[in-house]
């Protein structure tokens, strides 16, 4: 009987040390959750569930456009420069759908207004917190881009919902 009770009790050791180790890896797996609203010009993050950052961003201009859908990180770039737009910086670039990335910019004046030529602009500062946090969970992020951009009229912007 005594070896019944040990097998046992061993049998229950290692369910309860599997089920450790499975729940354990699940909890170290952030989800990360970007939503860019391009009609609040708005960048949020959520990480598990749970709402971290808010940012105010720039997206595509009048004539250019910032496409809507979901999206996984394509690739990551500490320092890039645009070769299509006269070698401009885009310091922090998190690509997500070909060209268009999530990154950078010095021109912090234009944030919360559409300005760009498609890619979604960050102050540096909260690109760099973006894109730390992006490179340690990369198969973990998803990226939804919503709304509709603003139109122009009258030199004022309007918005459109």
């Amino acid at each position: 009987m005594h070896a019944k009770v040990q097998n046992m009790s061993r049998f229950v050791i290692a369910i309860a040390t599997v089920a450790a180790l499975c729940f354990g890896h699940a909890s170290a797996e952030a989800s990360i959750v970007v939503t860019v609203d391009k009609s609040a010009q708005r960048l949020s993050v959520a990480i598990d569930g749970s709402p971290r950052y808010q940012w105010p961003v720039s997206t595509a201009r009048w004539g250019y456009s910032t496409p809507n859908g979901s999206y996984r990180p394509e690739r990551l770039a500490r320092k890039w420069f645009s070769r299509k737009y006269d070698w401009s910086p885009m310091p922090y670039s998190i690509f997500f759908n070909g060209g268009y990335a999530i990154h950078g910019s010095y021109e912090i004046s234009h944030l919360g207004r559409p300005a760009s030529h498609g890619c979604i602009r960050l102050h540096p500062q909260n690109a760099a917190t973006l894109f730390a946090l992006v490179k340690d969970h990369m198969h973990e992020t998803s990226i939804h881009v919503t709304g509709q951009a603003p139109t122009p009229s009258g030199g004022r912007w309007q918005w459109q919902y």
